[in-house]
């Protein structure tokens, strides 16, 4: 049987940058921040936000203007969105292990262990899904988010 590491209760990296960049944009208020802002509030590689952004933008959840005027903003549908569900569509449908894998795991046909991780990572879901964007910015997340949000020199 091997782990496959991207399915441990650990989540992948765009799975956290997609919730990180829900945050930003839950307390940006008024403001529109560019893909590169965020990128640079988040501490994260230009190209990686670009990507995770599209993505955000394609589920209905940013909405991302080009040119002078543009920027991203947080839709209400991004702003009720459940954290379980944006959780399990970067996460993507898999099983915790690869019992099928090459060569395959010779106790798959009665094995007990697959069936328990699949419950425990479902457990793990359904934990965050009665959780919101809007929750998870509430005091005192908020303003530590807006803190981050400011240029150094708006900092001090």
């Amino acid at each position: 049987m091997r782990v496959t590491y991207a399915r441990r209760m650990r989540l992948l990296r765009s799975t956290d940058l997609a919730l990180r960049v829900l945050m930003r944009l839950a307390v940006a208020a008024d403001a529109t921040p560019t893909t590169r802002q965020v990128a640079a509030d988040m501490e994260v590689p230009y190209t990686h936000a670009t990507k995770v952004v599209a993505e955000l933008q394609h589920l209905g959840l940013v909405d991302a203007r080009r040119g002078r005027g543009g920027g991203l903003a947080l839709t209400e549908r991004g702003r009720t969105a459940s954290v379980g569900v944006v959780v399990r569509t970067f996460e993507g449908e898999g099983d915790v292990v690869d019992c099928e894998g090459t060569p395959g795991c010779p106790l798959r046909s009665g094995c007990r262990l697959r069936g328990a991780l699949r419950r425990a990572q479902e457990a793990f879901f359904a934990a965050l899904d009665p959780v919101t964007v809007a929750d998870i910015v509430t005091d005192p997340t908020g303003p530590l988010l807006l803190g981050i949000s400011r240029g150094p020199a708006e900092r001090d």
